[in-house]
C-alpha cells in the first residue's frame, strides 16, 4: 500500500533567494511506496569528489545554498537531499511513520539509487545523527567528511540545552519554522526566513518537524531509561562510533558554530574523540546551530584542507 503523504506545491519554492537549482526526484524505494524524495544535483557526475549534504531539523537542502556554489566552482559534484517530511520531499501524514530507521533506511536507499561514489559527507544536526551512520554500511563509497554541530548520541542523559529544545518543540505542534531559523540565525533576511517556511503550507505538513526531537537517543533529565521512541537508534549510533574510531581512514574536517547552545563546542569536542584523525575544528565565532549560513568560508577551508 502506498504511504499517505502530502506534497508541497511547487509554487511555494519559486524565486527563493540564492536558490537557482533545478529539482531532481527519486521514488519507488522498497518500503517507501508512493513517496518521492527531492535532491539537488549540480556539477559533473564524474567529478573527483561528490559532496553529499544532509540537513537536519527543521531545515532542508536550502541550508546548503552557500556551500553548493563553492563545491561546484571547484569542479566537484554537489548533491543536497531533503529527507522525507522536509523540503520538497513528500511528507507522510502519520507522525508515527517518522522513526530513526525510517529516515536512515531512506538515506541508504537514496545513496544506492543514484549510485554515489567518492563521497565527501557533509552533515549537521540530524544530518549527522543519521548521516554519520551511513558510511559503515558502504565504506567504499566514502572518502571524506565535513561535520558541523551534530552528534552521535548513545543513550546519555540529555544536556539542559537539548532538554529545553525538546520541551519547546512538544509545546509547538505547528512550529513556526521560519521564525525559529531567524531567532537562531539573525543574519537571515526576511525572504530567507520565508524560504525555510516554504515546505510547510500548514500544520499537516510538519510531522517530521514534530517527531525528530523525540527520536534523539538521549534520556529525559533524571529518567532511568530512554523513551521507546528514542531507544531505536542507540545500537546503530554506538556501532557508528566504533566505525569512526577504528575503521575510518578518510579525511575529516570539522567546523563549529560557537554560539550553538545545544550542539556547540562541548558536544563537538566530544564527537571529535570518536573520529579517527579529525583535526582541530574550524571555529565560527558568530555562528549558532545552523552554521551552514556561514557556509562559504567553511566550504573553502575544507577544500583547502582536502587539497581539492
Amino acid at each position: 500500500m502506498p504511504i499517505e503523504a502530502l506534497r508541497t506545491p511547487d509554487d511555494r519554492f519559486a524565486d527563493l533567494p540564492g536558490w537557482p537549482y533545478a529539482p531532481h526526484y527519486v521514488e519507488g524505494f522498497k518500503g517507501f511506496e508512493g513517496l518521492r524524495m527531492h535532491y539537488v544535483d549540480e556539477g559533473p557526475k564524474d567529478a573527483r569528489a561528490t559532496f553529499l549534504m544532509i540537513h537536519g531539523e527543521p531545515s532542508w537542502a536550502y541550508l546548503f545554498r552557500k556551500m553548493i556554489p563553492v563545491f561546484t566552482a571547484a569542479g566537484h559534484r554537489a548533491v543536497a537531499v531533503d529527507m522525507f517530511g522536509f523540503g520538497r520531499s513528500d511528507k507522510p501524514v502519520d507522525d508515527n511513520l517518522y522513526t530513526y530507521h525510517f529516515h536512515r533506511d531512506a538515506l541508504l536507499a537514496f545513496v544506492e539509487r543514484i549510485d554515489l561514489k567518492n563521497i565527501c559527507l557533509v552533515v549537521q544536526d540530524w544530518g549527522g545523527v543519521l548521516g554519520l551512520t551511513l558510511p559503515m554500511a558502504a565504506p567504499q563509497r566514502y572518502t571524506r567528511l565535513i561535520v558541523m554541530n551534530t552528534g552521535l548520541p548513545g543513550g546519555e542523559e540529555a544536556p539542559a540545552g537539548f532538554a529545553m529544545w525538546r520541551a519547546f518543540n512538544r509545546s509547538q505542534p505547528d512550529l513556526k519554522v521560519g521564525e525559529l531559523m531567524k531567532r537562531a540565525t539573525p543574519i537571515l533576511s526576511d525572504a530567507e526566513m520565508a524560504a525555510y517556511d516554504a515546505p510547510f503550507p500548514d500544520q499537516r505538513y510538519k510531522g517530521g518537524v514534530r517527531r525528530f526531537p523525540e527520536l534523539v537517543m538521549l534520556k529525559e533529565q533524571g529518567a532511568a531509561d530512554l523513551t521507546p521512541l528514542s531507544k531505536e537508534g542507540v545500537e546503530t549510533s554506538l556501532r557508528a562510533r566504533k566505525f569512526w574510531s577504528e575503521e575510518w581512514n578518510g579525511e575529516s574536517f570539522m567546523a563549529v558554530g560557537m554560539q550553538d547552545p545545544v550542539l556547540g563546542p562541548p558536544s563537538m569536542h566530544y564527537l571529535r574523540k570518536f573520529i579517527k584523525g579529525c583535526p582541530e575544528p574550524m571555529e565560527i565565532a558568530d555562528a549558532g546551530h545552523f552554521v551552514q549560513e556561514w557556509g562559504e568560508p567553511i566550504a573553502k577551508a575544507a577544500l583547502k584542507a582536502f587539497r581539492l
